[in-house]
């Protein structure tokens, strides 16, 4: 093993994609010579070169698009959204091209698309920069939404991503860039949609992803304390969803807790949450819990920012509520 931040751990596995595939290459605003905003493309152009590592316009629609028609040509390119909020500015692209062309050929066209991007809070960017966006993505048939919260399954779900026949939306969290974790230095996948169960309890069932995962997995430990054993599933993939893995804890534990940074409204804890009782309603012994990001726009006061999104505080006591039910 070796000892990762997030964003070394993406570098990584996007430089051995790259030197195992010729086929692969990257687009994106600031990914050459400046590496990324987030260092996580660093030193890979100095590499690869320009014709691998492309530098693009401030043109999002633009440039995911081409992207989009480099992969159906037979590519595959790892695009580079800078922000998740510019969404709304590839969504024809994506959602009208990318993730229909399969079924629109009738099965005969692959799309090996992959799209980074990062979002949530944590910089102080405001309303515009610092949303959650991952809602919109899951929403629209025939993409694949992955969200990792460790080093490890960055590294792990980028490569597969990347080696995939179908579109990847991969949101990245900013507030998780430095984070560390062991990662294998040998050859690893991490198999798309399987969850992983970050800690094992036997008391409530934690549903969560992302950054998320790491506030979850200290309100379990507060908790522990308190006697109350949690169980912390991190989805890792939103599409597909590990179901089983959800139900077969909920049948343990009896009771359900779903936590995400995005607002509550039309947020895919709403989903969990009726999958779960349309599944395991009779192994249910307490209401479920929904725990999300405040339906507000991002402020740019930082204090004020982290009032938006989840607490570990908050993430406990809601635990709390529903093991005392």
């Amino acid at each position: 093993m070796a000892l990762m931040e997030y964003r070394e751990a993406l570098n990584t596995a996007l430089r051995e994609e790259m030197e195992r595939d010729s086929l692969v290459f990257l687009m994106g605003e600031g990914i050459g010579e400046k590496g990324g905003s987030y260092r996580v493309t660093d030193k890979l152009m100095a590499q690869f070169g320009e014709k691998r590592v492309i530098d693009t316009p401030i043109s999002e629609a633009s440039f995911v698009g081409m992207a989009g028609g480099a992969a159906i040509a037979g590519t595959r390119p790892v695009v580079e959204l800078l922000f998740v909020d510019f969404a709304y500015l590839v969504m024809d692209q994506v959602a009208n091209q990318v993730a229909k062309f399969n079924f629109m050929t009738g099965g005969q066209g692959v799309v090996p698309f992959v799209l980074r991007t990062q979002g949530g809070i944590g910089n102080g960017l405001a309303g515009e920069h610092s949303q959650s966006l991952e809602a919109i993505f899951y929403h629209v048939p025939g993409l694949q939404v992955i969200m990792p919260a460790t080093p490890y399954d960055a590294k792990g779900l980028l490569k597969a991503s990347i080696r995939s026949d179908e579109p990847v939306i991969f949101i990245e969290h900013k507030k998780l860039y430095l984070t560390e974790g062991d990662v294998p230095e040998e050859e690893y996948l991490v198999t798309i949609g399987k969850a992983d169960i970050k800690r094992g309890g036997k008391d409530v069932t934690l549903v969560t992803y992302s950054y998320m995962t790491q506030e979850s997995l200290k309100a379990a430990e507060i908790l522990t304390k308190e006697g109350i054993d949690v169980e912390v599933i991190d989805l890792r993939t939103l599409v597909p969803m590990d179901m089983d893995c959800i139900l077969q804890s909920v049948r343990k534990t009896g009771r359900l807790v779903v936590v995400h940074e995005a607002v509550r409204r039309g947020g895919i804890g709403g989903d969990i949450v009726s999958n779960v009782v349309e599944e395991a309603f009779y192994d249910l012994e307490a209401p479920v819990k929904r725990i999300a990001g405040k339906n507000t726009t991002i402020p740019f006061n930082i204090n004020l920012e982290k009032l938006c999104i989840p607490s570990v505080e908050e993430i406990a006591a809601g635990v709390r509520e529903v093991y005392a039910s």
